[in-house]
């Protein structure tokens, strides 16, 4: 009964402090995998648990049909901004600060008064080109027609309503109006272009590649499918070879006053590689500002085949709303096929998740200092 009672008694010696110890630090690594560093997530086809922050997230499995999808729903969008932005240009009509060059043919006492208004010009408005300007108000002052509204009004129009008022005074009046100087109607190209600034709009309609061209063209940096046009309070994105695929011409796409154009750089649109892939980081998009998913993982050195799990891989797409997220089994043959259809958008995260070893094996290399200490104080504690 004695010896019975020393079995059972606790051993305070090296050979039973490290059984116990090890079987501590086993059972905690087999029940931590999921708490090993780094983040994972859960299987296609479920959902992004909610937490007090953050609400349920579905989880959309990548296939092929959802990228046709994508791609007919994005070709609806394009061809609906085609039918907003393309269309016959306008002629143009006179606005305040616009200099009118007004001849009366067979009376040279007109000349005086064009040569006073010319000086005027060149003092106030340091224009060279000689003639009348248009008031801020839009009105126009001519000897003997008194002050006239012409804004809005083509030359021929203001040419016409010159001649009706000087026949009043003068016998069958032949009126020639022209313009001499454009400087009532600017657009604005900024960004990724050589000489970005304001462009005056002429009589000759001023197309997206005239305006591209006159501000110094594309710089090397330019992302030419990131092209906005804010026009009347809308933002209009316009992609260059999207449109060219479609057989849209740009040239066609005439801009109005007070447009603006703004070239967007290659490195503002760059996605996001983490996880288990060689060279972690940013990926820019390619020159004609596509990026697919299979690029992506292409620029960080395609994925790790020691440490990934290719069965778990996916887009993460911010949204104001909820943000999107998407999965794709990487096992498959066909699943390269989507990876090099879906494109990815600016700011997407790409993520590729870890097999189970290697986060268990992450687990065994944090606990061993735990093992090695507790070994220690067991020699010391004999």
């Amino acid at each position: 009964m004695k010896q019975s009672t020393e079995r059972v008694r606790p051993a305070t010696g090296r050979a039973s402090f490290l059984p116990t110890t090890l079987t501590i630090a086993l059972t905690c690594a087999l029940s931590a995998c999921a708490f090993a560093p780094g983040f994972h997530m859960n299987e296609a086809g479920s959902q992004v648990e909610a937490t007090a922050a953050t609400p349920a997230i579905a989880v959309t499995e990548l296939d092929l049909a959802l990228v046709k999808r994508y791609a007919a729903q994005r070709k609806t969008r394009q061809d609906q901004q085609a039918k907003q932005l393309f269309g016959t240009p306008g002629t143009y009509t006179v606005g305040p600060g616009d200099v009118l060059q007004i001849v009366v043919w067979d009376h040279p006492e007109f000349a005086a008064a064009l040569g006073s208004v010319q000086s005027q010009t060149s003092a106030k408005a340091s224009d060279p080109a000689p003639g009348f300007v248009v008031d801020q108000q839009g009105n126009l002052r001519f000897p003997y027609a008194g002050s006239l509204a012409v804004a809005g009004l083509r030359t021929d129009e203001i040419q016409q309503r010159l001649t009706s008022a000087l026949s009043t005074y003068l016998v069958k009046p032949q009126v020639t109006v022209r313009m001499a100087s454009y400087r009532s109607r600017q657009v604005f190209v900024d960004g990724q272009v050589h000489n970005p600034g304001a462009l005056a709009l002429t009589d000759v309609p001023l197309s997206f590649y005239d305006a591209i061209a006159r501000a110094g063209g594309f710089s090397d940096n330019a992302d030419q499918s990131d092209v906005v046009l804010v026009r009347g309070g809308a933002s209009h994105r316009i992609d260059v070879p999207q449109l060219l695929a479609q057989g849209l011409n740009p040239s066609t796409l005439y801009l109005k006053s007070g447009d603006l154009l703004r070239v967007a750089s290659r490195d503002d649109n760059v996605v996001y590689v983490m996880g288990e892939v060689s060279r972690p980081g940013r990926a820019a998009p390619r020159r004609d500002g596509r990026m697919s998913l299979a690029d992506a993982l292409a620029q960080a050195g395609s994925i790790n085949p020691n440490t990934a799990d290719t069965a778990q891989m996916f887009v993460i797409r911010p949204d104001d709303d909820a943000p999107q997220v998407f999965h794709l089994d990487s096992r498959s043959p066909v699943s390269m096929l989507v990876a090099n259809e879906f494109e990815l958008q600016p700011k997407d995260i790409v993520y590729v998740d870890g097999s189970g070893l290697v986060r268990f094996n992450r687990v065994i290399s944090l606990l061993m200092p735990l093992v090695n200490a507790g070994l220690t104080a067991g020699v010391l504690a004999k």
